[in-house]
């Protein structure tokens, strides 16, 4: 592996599990077991590490959720093989994550901010469309005011102000919220089919 991609490796895994600010360049060289003179030669300083993690993270979830969304056969469980992917994402990521770079590193931020707000939001509001012609998701849904109203709720997650960290989980309030969503938005026969996945035996 070359010495750009170890950085990158294992500085994310660093960032993921500390937080970001937590996280200095010494940290990063003494994780590695390499000299700071090595390292600021491939960086030159963390922001650019930061950033190059950052555009690495989004085109593999990139990739990863257009493969997770390809494989389901309806809109229901397309949203919920989403909605268990990004638990399993939302679990390794320290909670500090999106305030650390949102105050300390704006050009990685508004990286996010564009994929989030073009890839991602694509994705919700394709997915809606499918539910709405499937029949499981109602007809006269305000597809742009929903969409944008799913996509709020990644940063919610990690809202530690609402949803301070003594009480609530990241991946916890994602659940909770992905299924207040998606109950919300679908018809009888697509809240059956959410029990049927869901494995809910529901009294009539």
């Amino acid at each position: 592996m070359e010495i750009k991609d170890r950085i990158l490796q294992n500085a994310g895994a660093l960032f993921l599990r500390n937080g970001i600010k937590s996280v200095s360049m010494d940290d990063i060289a003494a994780d590695l077991a390499m000299s700071k003179k090595t390292l600021y030669k491939t960086f030159d300083n963390k922001d650019e590490i930061v950033l190059a993690v950052i555009s690495q993270h989004l085109d593999k979830s990139q990739h990863d959720c257009v493969r997770v969304a390809g494989s389901a056969t309806d809109a229901m469980e397309e949203m919920l093989t989403i909605s268990r992917w990004a638990e399993e994402q939302f679990s390794g990521i320290h909670p500090s994550i999106f305030h650390d770079l949102r105050k300390y590193h704006p050009a990685a931020w508004r990286l996010f901010s564009e994929h989030k707000n073009t890839f991602i939001l694509d994705q919700i509001t394709r997915n809606l469309r499918r539910g709405m012609a499937e029949g499981l998701f109602r007809a006269n849904l305000d597809v742009e005011v929903l969409a944008r109203l799913n996509l709020a709720q990644i940063e919610l997650s990690f809202d530690l102000d609402r949803y301070p960290l003594t009480q609530f989980g990241p991946v916890r309030v994602n659940r909770v919220l992905d299924e207040h969503f998606l109950l919300g938005v679908a018809t009888l026969k697509g809240h059956r089919l959410f029990n049927h996945y869901q494995h809910i035996t529901e009294a009539e």
